[in-house]
């Protein structure tokens, strides 16, 4: 996977950039089926200077489609996890889409009211 990152008035890259890289190694669990070649994840860190707000933006460019993903928080971790947890979540959606579950979901059959008269 290629990565990407840029801070805009962040101050402590360090311990953000390992944060990333332990979120970076969970959704590199859910993206094996891709070539490492093709996957790319651009992320940016930005501080609102007027709500002291921190806010984490992430881009995944995947071979099938791009997804985005946005987290605030009131630090950098928290906006990082946010955006991360959400773009983990569109993940399995999108695979989920692509390997047509929605055609393999049972249906359960309608239980008339006759059978319990």
């Amino acid at each position: 996977m290629k990565l990407s990152i840029s801070y805009k008035h962040v101050e402590g890259q360090k311990p953000v950039e390992a944060e990333v890289e332990r979120h970076v190694g969970k959704l590199g669990k859910l993206l094996r089926s891709y070539s490492p070649d093709l996957v790319q994840l651009h992320g940016s860190f930005a501080k609102n200077l007027r709500t002291d707000e921190y806010s984490c933006t992430l881009n995944l460019s995947l071979p099938t489609g791009t997804l985005h993903a946005i987290g605030t928080g009131a630090n950098v971790r928290a906006s990082c996890k946010k955006a991360f947890s959400e773009l983990e979540a569109q993940v399995k959606k999108h695979q989920a889409k692509l390997r047509k579950d929605y055609e393999w979901k049972r249906k359960r059959p309608r239980v008339s009211d006759e059978v319990f008269s």
